[in-house]
């Protein structure tokens, strides 16, 4: 399998971070895909343009992070970060939705901060940083709920690797002022698999 990413994607990240969880590193083979770049080759692999991309072995093609995790965590016959019985547990997926709405707005700022000083917009950039605060806020009080205490599941990588995108690309400590968050993340953090995967540093 070939599975496109940038490595300054948190989404893509979150692909590698499966692929190395479930042992699949020998069969997968990691390609980085030039973006946002007129002309791209990549868009002659994925017209969309965006990543994660996966082609399976039978050569088809997979877009969408949530999308890719789940396959690849299902290959085995035994996923460990879709266990079926969370399909029906509303209360984990509002957690997980919540840390996918984290991530999301984080990258939102993320591409925003990264254009032209004279094309970014300050709403845009104001909001974002609001809504990161009001979710980190909402998360340390949440990262004591026995769900997010347990066995790993997408809510745990999500909700980490949005964080430590936050910092990274300079938005901030989200864990600051947050001792429950701060030390649910080093715990996740020092997963072999996340700091693997961290983006290099000079991403802005």
């Amino acid at each position: 399998m070939k599975l496109y990413v940038t490595y300054t994607s948190p989404y893509a990240r979150l692909a590698r971070i499966l692929v190395l969880e479930k042992g699949l590193a020998d069969g997968v083979e990691i390609i980085a895909a030039k973006t946002r770049t007129p002309g791209s080759p990549y868009y002659n692999v994925n017209p969309s343009g965006r990543v994660p991309y996966l082609i399976d072995d039978a050569g088809v093609g997979i877009e969408d992070s949530q999308l890719i995790c789940a396959y690849l965590d299902g290959l085995d016959g035994k996923p460990r970060f879709h266990p079926p019985h969370n399909h029906a547990n509303w209360a984990y997926r509002r957690l997980e939705a919540a840390a996918r709405s984290m991530c999301d707005g984080i990258s939102v700022w993320g591409r925003e901060i990264s254009r032209p000083a004279n094309e970014r917009s300050p709403t845009v950039l104001a909001h974002e940083v609001a809504r990161s605060q009001r979710m980190a806020d909402f998360f340390e009080t949440q990262v004591t709920d026995p769900l997010l205490q347990g066995a790993l599941t997408m809510a745990h990588l999500i909700l980490a690797v949005a964080i430590e995108v936050a910092q990274q690309r300079g938005l901030g400590d989200l864990t600051d002022g947050r001792p429950q968050l701060a030390s649910w993340v080093r715990r996740i953090a020092e997963l072999p698999s996340m700091r693997t995967t961290a983006p290099p540093q000079t991403s802005r």
